[in-house]
């Protein structure tokens, strides 16, 4: 019998409520993308590593999904911890459009689709 293969995802989480520009809402993506991929690469969970390693080499699917509220984006991240998954969750500076420290974005993965897909399945694209 053969196993189906495990597909591996990364997905980036936006507050639709802070309006941010574009080019801001850009660079909050990148900078959540990166830690989450940061954090693996530092903490040494053997786990992670393997999800990382495979989703690079499948080609780094990213999706970018919305929520409303910062509630929300809390509820996910949290959920996304509970579940052992990677995820960084991000702060902007309050250099431009944000007041400093406020939370912008989260990164969940990379790591297999469906255990993602069981914590984000139901949000929209942004």
């Amino acid at each position: 019998m053969v196993m189906p293969s495990t597909s591996y995802k990364q997905v980036i989480v936006v507050r639709r409520d802070l309006r941010l520009g574009k080019g801001k809402l850009a660079a909050q993506v990148a900078h959540a993308s990166c830690e989450a991929v940061f954090n693996i690469l530092e903490r040494g969970n053997a786990v992670w590593r393997e999800w990382f390693d495979s989703w690079k080499r499948s080609g780094q699917e990213k999706v970018v999904l919305r929520v409303d509220t910062l509630k929300e984006l809390l509820e996910l991240y949290n959920k996304a911890k509970v579940a052992g998954l990677p995820a960084s969750l991000i702060k902007d500076a309050g250099h431009t459009q944000v007041p400093p420290g406020t939370i912008t974005t989260i990164a969940i993965g990379p790591a297999p689709e469906h255990k993602i897909d069981e914590i984000t399945g139901h949000l929209k694209l942004l």
